[in-house]
């Protein structure tokens, strides 16, 4: 809010909604009290709409996408109806627990996971490259963006190996997605899952996945339900049972869908590809450009972060001896932060400006 003192550089835990989003909101709360002045058509539209915005923020097509509530839930599509054989799935030390969790639990299907240490506490690319040739490994999952570190992945360069070698491609797209620029059509990736609910500014609840359109019909959905068969389309006849799945991407959509969030999320989705997101990733590499100079310029801060801009993405990690005291400050300022393991983790977005990072670096020096 305007009159909100604080200054918000936590957007990679939660984005807040711009104020088109919570017009949005307001309005479909108002229908939702209502439910017969809200047309059924409508809530189709808003999600065709989720699809085809999200696929445009992606470099996508919309049949390529399919609504999810997390990102999580487009991982587990990947770790469960993904045709693997018994083998090895690589994955960085340090992922977010979504890229661990899923794929150990394949275990009953002669599936291991299996870490690739980091190397001076970032994630070491060239062990995973050389990795992905072993006859055993099956997958690769791993995040476009690195959550506590924001180191940003080499995706073309890990996908042309996993792919020369017949190795699924999974990425955690949640840290990027919306400020980082990303055309999927040209990089080797198979599945793609983000939710909506940090850079994107949009409710917690809405989110995607991406199936490269070769995989669509190649994949059996796990779980079926009603949503997912083109039955689902004409509701005077859902008795007439036919199973057949839809052709696209909707046939991984199973129950339905949180209209009024997705529509929520379509005005912030707008607002993102109107401004444009190389513009979006301009600016917030501008400001953090600042905090990785600061850090840089004190000998008892150690960036966490890399430094290359190439490299990172919206989130800034330092770690300092005097960690505790300076998050303190930051707190007693009301700079909105977070830690993350054992780093100050500051997270700006394009609604941030330079002024409040000039004041932040201020309130870490005293």
């Amino acid at each position: 809010m305007e009159d909100d003192p604080a200054i918000f550089l936590n957007a990679a835990s939660v984005g807040p909604m711009p104020r088109s989003a919570v017009e949005v909101a307001a309005e479909w709360s108002t229908m939702r009290a209502r439910p017969h002045a809200l047309p059924f058509e409508r809530m189709v539209d808003a999600a065709a709409t989720a699809r085809a915005q999200f696929a445009a923020l992606v470099g996508a097509d919309a049949d390529e996408i399919a609504l999810m509530p997390n990102t999580t839930y487009g991982l587990n599509l990947a770790a469960r109806a993904l045709p693997m054989r018994p083998g090895t799935i690589l994955t960085f030390d340090g992922e977010f627990p979504s890229c661990v969790y899923p794929f150990q639990a394949l275990g009953s299907r002669g599936i291991t996971l299996e870490l690739i240490p980091r190397r001076d506490g970032l994630p070491d690319e060239d062990a995973l490259v050389a990795a992905i040739a072993r006859p055993d490994v099956v997958a690769v999952v791993l995040s476009w963006v690195q959550f506590a570190t924001g180191y940003v992945a080499d995706l073309a360069r890990i996908g042309a190996v996993c792919r020369a070698h017949g190795v699924f491609f999974i990425v955690d797209g949640i840290q990027g997605c919306g400020v980082r620029p990303i055309n999927l059509h040209a990089l080797p990736i198979d599945i793609f899952a983000s939710g909506a609910q940090k850079w994107q500014l949009s409710p917690w609840g809405t989110g995607f996945v991406y199936v490269r359109r070769e995989l669509v019909q190649a994949i059996e959905p796990l779980d079926v339900g009603w949503a997912c068969m083109k039955t689902s389309t004409d509701y005077t006849r859902l008795t007439d049972y036919d199973f057949d799945f839809f052709a696209d991407a909707r046939r991984f959509e199973v129950v339905t869908l949180a209209y009024q969030d997705f529509a929520v999320a379509n005005a912030s989705t707008a607002l993102l590809l109107a401004h444009g997101v190389e513009a979006v990733a301009a600016h917030i590499g501008a400001l953090g450009d600042r905090l990785v100079d600061w850090a840089g310029s004190r000998p008892d801060v150690r960036l966490v972060t890399p430094a290359d801009r190439a490299r990172r993405a919206g989130v800034v990690s330092f770690a300092a001896a005097n960690l505790d005291a300076m998050a303190q400050r930051l707190v007693a300022a009301q700079v909105i932060h977070t830690v993350r393991e054992g780093a100050i983790r500051l997270s700006p977005h394009a609604y941030n400006t330079t002024d409040e990072i000039d004041r932040v670096l201020r309130i870490l020096d005293n």
